[in-house]
């Protein structure tokens, strides 16, 4: 499935979706396509369509903040789907760093992927105690950071719309 960046009026990327999606968007005019993907078409019986790589909303949509959820999916991409202790991808856990036992908060900097393994090893310890050292800190992905690079799919098309600056 192709992945479209869908922007603002303004030009500010606000989410990503299904290729078919876009097309609807933009065929209902709710949409215009700002980018297409040259190497694909969409077919219908009697026509072709560029397939949307980038898509502009036509009528501006207010989104008080823009924030990516704390949730169990997304601190697997943050971390790659990799063990954070030892770097495996095999039975994959959630890993409190300080231990919630010892006043540890679920927030994106105190939580990381772990496997089952190290997960045990480290147990009720911090990682410092338990002599186990992380390959990288948690930290709390920005919206922008985090569809550039978790989203799956990117095109170099949306590259100027996800810069950082």
């Amino acid at each position: 499935m192709r992945r479209v960046l869908v922007l603002n009026q303004d030009y500010s990327p606000i989410s990503v979706c299904s290729s078919e999606r876009a097309f609807l968007l933009i065929y209902l005019d709710k949409a215009e396509l700002v980018h297409e993907d040259p190497s694909s078409q969409m077919r219908s019986v009697g026509r072709s369509y560029p397939t949307p790589s980038v898509i502009r909303l036509q009528k501006y949509i207010f989104i008080p903040f823009k924030s990516v959820m704390l949730t169990r999916q997304n601190i697997f991409k943050r971390d790659g789907n990799k063990c954070l202790y030892c770097g495996s991808g095999k039975d994959l856990t959630l890993d409190h760093i300080m231990p919630k036992s010892r006043g540890g908060h679920s927030s994106w900097t105190n939580l990381g992927t772990a496997c089952k393994r190290c997960n045990s090893l480290k147990g009720n310890k911090t990682p410092e105690e338990a002599e186990m050292e992380l390959s990288k800190q948690p930290f709390k992905p920005s919206y922008v950071m985090f569809v550039r690079n978790f989203s799956g799919f990117t095109s170099e098309d949306w590259l100027q719309y996800l810069s950082l600056n």
